[in-house]
């Protein structure tokens, strides 16, 4: 196992075991408290175990060399692995709002909400710091070894965050506000989807773009075209093609040479691009260079 696959193996565990311990806590704290808040902030953990398996596998299938039958490499299943995190978030964020609305419909129509108890609000707080510290830990790692499955796995950290802060408030106005303010805890849980919409959507919408062989972006493209202009003997670079694999990318580029030069020139120029252009994003990039005499 390489370096980039250790360390993201290593937080995705750490993840899944804190995980697993604020899931027991939560589950008990809101169920003691009365809380349905709380409970619903507990069985958001429930999503964390399974992303955070499919977070390790992914890694383990993406690192795996080429072969005969993947000459780019697996660097795909950790970007569907990342659109599976983000359906799983938009998934929690709507039963979390479900939830919240059953419950404010029951209250009105015979089933009033006990108001929630101190252990609720207290361990809400804990699972704030909790999932914060691992949100900025995560994210940090995977920023660093630039991992898009490794990042959106952060966010699900911080969506729980978000999702306790709601409780927090929800459960906090209940208990110090009055019995008649007991609404405000599932209203939170609802406010808390909102949140977790958001942050699904982008990650889902960033992977599935890239699933579907989208370009990189136009500032990259441009990028890319004025690192080939000043390689020595590249004339007019044209009809660029790019896409991510995963953590790489894949550079498709016609250029022009002189036309007097003999096979093996051109070749040097042509190998002198392809350093340059490693040189920029890195080593594993996937480039075709088709050479074209200069009219």
């Amino acid at each position: 196992m390489n370096q980039r696959n250790h360390q993201a193996n290593r937080i995705t565990w750490i993840g899944f075991f804190a995980n697993l311990v604020l899931f027991l806590f939560k589950l008990l704290a809101g169920i003691l408290g009365r809380s349905a808040a709380m409970v619903a902030d507990a069985v958001h953990s429930v999503s964390d175990f399974g992303t955070d398996l499919v977070v390790v596998g992914s890694l383990r299938v993406a690192s795996r060399p080429r072969d005969g039958n993947h000459k780019y490499g697996h660097g795909k299943v950790e970007t569907l692995a990342t659109a599976f995190v983000g359906g799983v978030l938009f998934l929690v964020g709507l039963g979390i709002l479900g939830s919240g609305l059953r419950n404010i419909v029951g209250h009105f129509t015979g089933s009033p909400l006990e108001r929630p108890g101190l252990i609720a609000f207290y361990a809400a707080l804990v699972s704030i710091a909790v999932k914060e510290v691992l949100f900025r830990y995560t994210i940090q790692v995977g920023m660093r070894i630039d991992s898009q499955v490794v990042v959106a796995n952060a966010w699900h950290h911080r969506s729980d965050a978000y999702s306790s802060i709601g409780t927090v408030a929800g459960i906090g106005g209940a208990i110090f506000l009055g019995e008649q303010w007991v609404i405000l805890d599932p209203l939170a849980a609802m406010m808390v989807s909102v949140f977790i919409f958001r942050v699904a959507f982008r990650i889902t919408r960033e992977s599935l773009l890239e699933l579907i062989e989208t370009s990189l972006p136009h500032k990259k493209e441009k990028e890319i075209l004025d690192i080939a202009r000043k390689v020595n003997g590249v004339h007019n670079p044209h009809d660029l093609k790019t896409r991510k694999i995963g953590n790489n990318i894949a550079i498709d580029l016609h250029i022009e040479v002189e036309s007097g030069l003999n096979v093996e020139e051109a070749h040097d120029i042509t190998v002198s691009l392809e350093r340059h252009l490693r040189k920029a994003y890195g080593e594993d990039t996937f480039i075709s260079v088709h050479t074209e005499p200069l009219r």
